[in-house]
């Protein structure tokens, strides 16, 4: 029997691969399967990466995927530990400022900046990661892709 590993908790998936200047500057370069940060700042992240879009009671438009997507790979390497957790106000602030670059309503923009300040922290620890899923039912799951 041939087993499945699979993440899941996402709705959106990138087609081609995005770069951002962020201004977020890590020590060393990060780089994963799926999104490099340089020690520039520069955030690229790969064709098929895949995120869950603006989190919350809220809804997704047009104004919030790309602040979404940068937001949730840079969440992501610090969940990972990969980036430091001192960076996170510095990716709230990217992510308010792309919002407004995309058009987003300023109160939209400015309530969604406040949110995940005040309630997001949970997810930039890595203590919060979301484990993998396996399939069938009686496939074992290793903790971690070797």
């Amino acid at each position: 029997m041939s087993c499945i590993q699979y993440g899941t908790g996402y709705k959106y998936q990138l087609r081609r691969p995005h770069v951002e200047r962020t201004g977020i500057k890590p020590d060393r370069p990060v780089v994963t399967d799926w999104i490099a940060l340089d020690k520039d700042g520069t955030l690229t992240i790969s064709a098929g990466y895949a995120w869950d879009g603006a989190s919350g009671p809220t809804y997704d438009s047009k104004s919030s995927m790309r602040g979404s997507l940068d937001h949730d790979a840079l969440y992501q390497l610090m969940r990972m530990g990969l980036l430091d957790h001192k960076h996170r106000a510095e990716a709230d602030a990217l992510f308010h400022r792309i919002c407004r670059e995309d058009g987003m309503w300023p109160p939209r923009a400015w309530l969604w900046h406040l949110a995940v300040r005040v309630f997001a922290d949970p997810a930039s620890d890595p203590a919060n990661a979301v484990p993998d899923q396996c399939a069938p039912c009686d496939c074992p799951c290793p903790s971690s892709l070797a």
